[in-house]
């Protein structure tokens, strides 16, 4: 696994991380967090923050977050 700082989007429902996305920066992350939060249930926060992260790479190429390394 390779270990990077990302910026990630996280969904929380209840106090639990159910869903982290790499974002390419904050202000790309922020404007997420707006239009999900435009969609959402009440129960559900968006988050925005930069934090260490496990990455695995997909069959795509691209990166998904395995574990978010929280300090």
């Amino acid at each position: 696994f390779m270990t990077e700082l990302v910026v990630a989007l996280l969904m929380i429902i209840n106090g639990e991380i159910k869903e982290a996305r790499i974002q390419e920066s904050m202000s790309n992350c922020l404007k997420g967090k707006r239009v999900a939060k435009r969609e959402a249930k009440s129960h559900v926060k968006y988050q925005c923050i930069k934090s260490m992260a496990e990455l695995e790479k997909n069959i795509d190429g691209s990166s998904s977050i395995k574990k978010l390394i929280l300090e």
